[in-house]
């Protein structure tokens, strides 16, 4: 495994984090290409819904067994993209945050349960 030093990480973060500004909404030269896509059916966004629990599930049975530092990070990465001073709070941005906070809460309760063996 390449360990990263921390500026390097912390440029990566940035990166990775950067779209968080405008809520991940399409560059200038995706706007004409989204034009052309169709709406969803109600059938597809069940399924989407679907998907996305399923997908929230197991990221917290992932992050069960997170070393505590993979969790601080998680809390440090909502932090980041918490809205800074200054700044407009957009729902959505602290919607994020809040739920990357409650994976992070759900997955230590289920470690600390007496049964839980993963």
């Amino acid at each position: 495994m390449i360990e990263k030093t921390p500026k390097r990480q912390a440029s990566g973060q940035q990166a990775a984090l950067s779209r968080w500004e405008n809520e991940g909404g399409p560059d200038a030269r995706q706007k004409d290409e989204l034009q052309d896509i169709p709406e969803l059916t109600n059938t597809e966004l069940v399924h989407l819904r679907v998907r996305v629990i399923a997908l929230e599930n197991i990221i917290i049975s992932l992050l069960t067994q997170a070393p505590d530092e993979q969790h601080e990070l998680i809390r440090e990465m909502a932090d980041f993209i918490s809205p800074r001073a200054g700044s407009t709070q957009h729902p959505l941005t602290i919607d994020a945050a809040s739920h990357m906070r409650k994976f992070v809460d759900r997955a230590i309760q289920f470690r600390e349960l007496p049964d839980a063996q993963f």
